[in-house]
């Protein structure tokens, strides 16, 4: 079967990660025909927008999309084109697995959890103003409708990949309206999934308990700050952002992307981890119910990091994105 995927390269070290991912997963077997679209902030100067309508097009018409990172001004101008999709194609639930791999120096054994971040609301929905001249205003958004869904997809994915425990995240006690709503969504819909526990913490008790013992959570739902800020505390506890792939999924169309931003200082160098992104082409991989080809990218990719030679500077090796893409790929083969 032959796939129609969209591939959006990115900023800075976005075209080196993503051609890195393309390469493993063209390696791997899977038939693709790539439509390569630009977006961020290279593209503003000749398209007037970080985000062109053909980006937009391409990914309405082929449903599936790969994309590199995207750099988002910092202060004023574009919000961010990340969020701008996320809006467009109600992609509501963020999805960011963590874990530990055999090789990647880090305290922790173990480590196999997925964050689900809800994606759409929250203080992200962006909706905010001066209220005169030295005072701001951000107004949080929780919807039941949104909360509902997303911890739905929660226990669903926990269900699909034979977890045991759905942990929710929130600031109840404080919040009361807001994330009050959000706990007491996840409470009614655990009561559908008899066959998974279900318990809940407070985001700041959540950090330090995910760095004493991360290895006793499973699966994590959380409104879209705290998933933002909780998931990449995850990621630095298996190595770093380098190793935290992505996926935002909505009913009809998913994009998949590595967690890391676009590293200007590094680009064109070729000693970025791709790790994030071939790791989120093996997310993008079993949606697409290629469960043999993502199986076997996943097995090439922790036989290369158990090696520990042909590995970026990142994870303490010489090797440069490319080299490491072909180390994997040779473990392919």
């Amino acid at each position: 079967m032959q796939y129609k995927i969209t591939l959006i390269p990115g900023d800075g070290i976005g075209p080196e990660v993503t051609n890195a991912a393309v390469k493993v997963i063209e390696a791997a077997g899977v038939n693709v025909e790539w439509d390569i679209v630009n977006a961020g902030a290279g593209v503003i100067e000749e398209a007037g927008t970080p985000l062109p309508e053909a980006v937009l097009e391409s990914i309405r018409n082929n449903k599936i999309a790969l994309k590199g990172p995207l750099t988002t001004p910092v202060g004023s101008g574009f919000r961010s084109v990340n969020v701008a999709l996320r809006k467009e194609f109600d992609l509501y639930a963020n999805v960011r697995p963590t874990k530990t791999f055999a090789g990647v120096e880090n305290k922790f054994e173990n480590i196999d959890l997925i964050i689900v971040r809800e994606n759409t609301e929250d203080l992200y929905a962006g909706v905010e103003h001066m209220v005169g001249k030295d005072a701001a205003e951000s107004i949080k958004i929780i919807t039941r409708e949104g909360s509902t869904r997303v911890v739905r997809y929660a226990f669903e994915l926990a269900r699909k990949q034979g977890r045991k425990k759905v942990t929710a995240v929130h600031k109840a006690n404080i919040m009361k309206c807001s994330d009050g709503l959000f706990l007491e969504c996840c409470r009614q819909v655990a009561t559908e999934y008899p066959d998974i526990e279900f318990d809940d913490s407070i985001v700041d008790a959540m950090c330090m308990r995910l760095v004493q013992y991360p290895e006793n959570y499973d699966v994590m739902v959380l409104p879209n700050l705290y998933g933002d800020i909780v998931s990449d505390l995850c990621a630095g506890l298996v190595g770093g952002m380098g190793m935290a792939p992505g996926a935002n999924i909505g009913k009809d169309v998913a994009v998949f992307e590595p967690v890391h931003g676009s590293a200007p200082d590094i680009a064109g160098q070729n000693i970025s981890n791709p790790l994030s992104t071939i790791l989120s082409g093996v997310m993008m991989l079993r949606h697409l119910d290629e469960h043999e080809k993502a199986d076997n990218i996943q097995t090439a990719v922790e036989a290369v990091l158990a090696e520990g030679k042909d590995v970026t500077p990142d994870l303490k090796g010489t090797a440069s994105t490319d080299e490491m893409a072909e180390a994997i790929i040779n473990k392919l083969k």
